[in-house]
């Protein structure tokens, strides 16, 4: 009898046992799973805030980079760089929309190479700024020549005109004062001309691959056409009116290539025949304006150094050079 009471009282004590440990075991499953939890909360949190700062930085960049391209398209300068970047840009920020947990250091190279492009971009800035300061200056200078050729012409032709209407003055010593006066009125008249006359600043020289692919001349082997791009000095004297514009492109060898199936064919420059590669009518704005030719050839280039030569109203306005290796 008293071992069957033990019995009872020890099935008792392991089952208070039992459900002690059972307790204690799930309020340890508990706390670990709420424990993990917050820690996974809490990471999603992180990663959350760092996609957002990600997005904010790159909208920033973007702002950047489209007040440097209003600044250098009003200079004058080329913005295609920087309309790459910002394409570059929205497609990070999709990636990042898709993919919030991108990796980071991945992300700081990004924002890195955009930081030092916008470095990059501010020095340009300033030597177009620069450029474009020394072209205003020459431009008031040349209108202040200009004003004075004007007024001196002026006098010449008044002179020529009381000379002939004076009376009492000897015939030989009046046709001695004419011939003298219209020599310079002649050359009154030269310089009046050349002070008119276009020039081309700014002019460089790209090539463009079989893929249509705008790359530098110097690294190009195979060039399928190559694009001409310069600008248009303002000019007081200039009128506004079509021009034709006469391009020359010289080989290392000195001759000059034509194809006079392509538009080729000759121009007279100081009295004598030049022969040109292509030409282009416009209409002259007076503005500063963007002038380009693109000239394809069947035949490769040869290797070494091309000059360009660009003439308009029987004047070289412009040169420039490019080098296939």
């Amino acid at each position: 009898m008293e071992s069957d009471t033990m019995s009872s009282k020890e099935k008792g004590q392991q089952r208070v046992i039992g459900v002690l440990s059972l307790l204690l075991l799930i309020m340890s499953v508990l706390w670990v799973c709420e424990h993990y939890q917050i820690q996974l909360f809490s990471l999603g949190k992180t990663e959350g805030k760092f996609a957002e700062s990600a997005s904010e930085q790159l909208d920033s960049i973007s702002k950047q980079l489209q007040l440097r391209m209003i600044q250098i398209k009003k200079l004058g300068g080329r913005v295609s760089e920087l309309e790459v970047a910002r394409e570059q840009i929205l497609g990070d920020k999709k990636e990042l929309a898709e993919n919030p947990k991108m990796n980071e250091a991945d992300f700081k190279q990004k924002l890195a190479y955009y930081l030092r492009l916008l470095g990059l971009k501010d020095q340009e800035i300033k030597k177009l700024r620069r450029e474009n300061s020394f072209l205003l200056a020459r431009n008031d200078s040349l209108s202040r020549e200009a004003k004075l050729l004007q007024d001196g012409l002026s006098n010449v032709q008044k002179a020529l005109k009381d000379s002939s209407e004076t009376f009492g003055v000897k015939q030989r010593e009046l046709s001695e004062r004419s011939r003298i006066l219209e020599v310079r009125n002649q050359e009154l008249v030269e310089k009046v001309s050349v002070a008119a006359a276009l020039r081309a600043e700014g002019v460089n020289v790209y090539a463009i691959s079989s893929r249509g692919k705008e790359v530098g001349i110097h690294k190009s082997k195979k060039i399928d056409k190559i694009r001409v791009i310069f600008h248009l000095q303002e000019n007081p004297l200039a009128s506004k009116e079509v021009k034709t514009i006469y391009l020359r492109i010289i080989e290392p060898t000195g001759q000059t290539l034509s194809d006079y199936s392509l538009g080729s064919g000759t121009l007279s420059f100081k009295g004598k025949e030049l022969s040109y590669t292509a030409k282009q009518r416009i209409f002259y704005e007076n503005n500063h304006q963007s002038v380009e030719f693109i000239y394809a050839r069947s035949v490769p280039y040869r290797e070494g150094k091309h000059e360009i030569e660009l003439y308009a109203e029987g004047f070289l306005i412009g040169l420039g050079t490019f080098e296939v290796k």
